[in-house]
């Protein structure tokens, strides 16, 4: 019996090893992956390559968006994150021409990920393998802005302060632009405040079905996230489910009101005897190299 729990014991070690989600424990003094990853300035001189989950990986040979574009600018330029895969490169060019075409001078964007991805000192979990972006919900009304300029300046809320209902600031051309992301082949997922779904799916009319990349969560009321699908050429990325495996319809099911009422007002329970803590992950803020794929090392030590 002993042995038997030993083989596997040692089976499921080998299994968090290889899949880049062991939990080490750190030796003293040990540095923690995101202050390794947020050190550094430059990309990697690699072939573009996703290495990792979306919030558990590193990214090689990334490339900048420009800081300014025709039809873009990228926002809070002292953070160094202006840093993606070239396939994020590639749709934020294309989704902001779009944006200029429905009316818009184009798109201020927010975080994509670090000149190496990885784990962040301050804000996101994601955004560590370079396919997420976070573009603004303010409309542009300039694209020359200073650098001090988009250090000073702030995107709107379209959300009401319960959360429950869109605000003033959302515009039929905010749904536009985000229709034609999700119609974007190369979008995995969009994540946005509840009630923005909820007005979409209110006015989407016959053509439904790239709602269900559209997912609530919260967070998301003055920009929203775009996630792309694993590249091809990156055979270390690892795939989110796809939202069609969980999802059959358009997401504008019972289960949405969820997140403006139970979300928000969560139902009284009796108490229940308190079970054994369990065993969590450690959060973004929290990792070591040994919780990350082992090609990071590589990618964090490259030239």
């Amino acid at each position: 019996m002993v042995r038997g729990f030993v083989r596997v014991s040692a089976a499921l070690l080998a299994v968090a090893l290889l899949s880049g989600t062991s939990h080490v424990q750190p030796k003293p003094g040990e540095p923690l992956a995101n202050r390794l990853f947020g050190a550094i300035k430059t990309p990697s001189h690699q072939r573009p390559q996703v290495i990792g989950f979306y919030s558990r990986g590193c990214l090689a040979g990334a490339r900048q968006l420009p800081e300014t574009g025709p039809t873009w600018q990228a926002m809070r330029l002292s953070r160094n994150r202006n840093w993606g895969h070239p396939s994020l490169i590639a749709f934020i060019e294309r989704l902001s021409q779009k944006a200029r075409d429905l009316g818009w001078k184009g798109l201020y964007i927010g975080d994509m990920s670090q000149p190496r991805g990885g784990p962040m000192t301050s804000g996101h979990a994601s955004h560590q393998v370079g396919l997420d972006v976070d573009i603004w919900m303010l409309p542009p009304k300039r694209l020359d802005l200073s650098r001090a300029a988009r250090e000073r300046i702030s995107s709107i809320s379209v959300r009401t302060r319960d959360q429950k209902h869109i605000n003033r600031n959302w515009t039929p051309t905010h749904m536009q632009i985000l229709k034609a992301a999700a119609e974007d082949p190369s979008v995995e997922r969009i994540f946005v405040a509840a009630a923005i779904k909820i007005e979409m799916c209110k006015r989407a009319g016959r053509d439904r079905r790239w709602l269900r990349k559209i997912r609530p969560l919260y967070g998301h009321n003055t920009h929203f996230h775009v996630r792309l699908r694993c590249p091809k050429g990156s055979p270390h990325c690892r795939r989110q489910t796809p939202v069609s495996r969980i999802s059959r319809g358009d997401g504008c099911d019972k289960t949405l009101t969820w997140w403006v009422t139970d979300y928000l007002k969560p139902p009284k329970h009796k108490a229940k005897k308190k079970s054994p803590p369990k065993v969590h992950p450690r959060r973004a803020r929290e990792m070591i190299m040994a919780d990350l794929p082992r090609q990071c090392e590589g990618v964090l030590h490259a030239k």
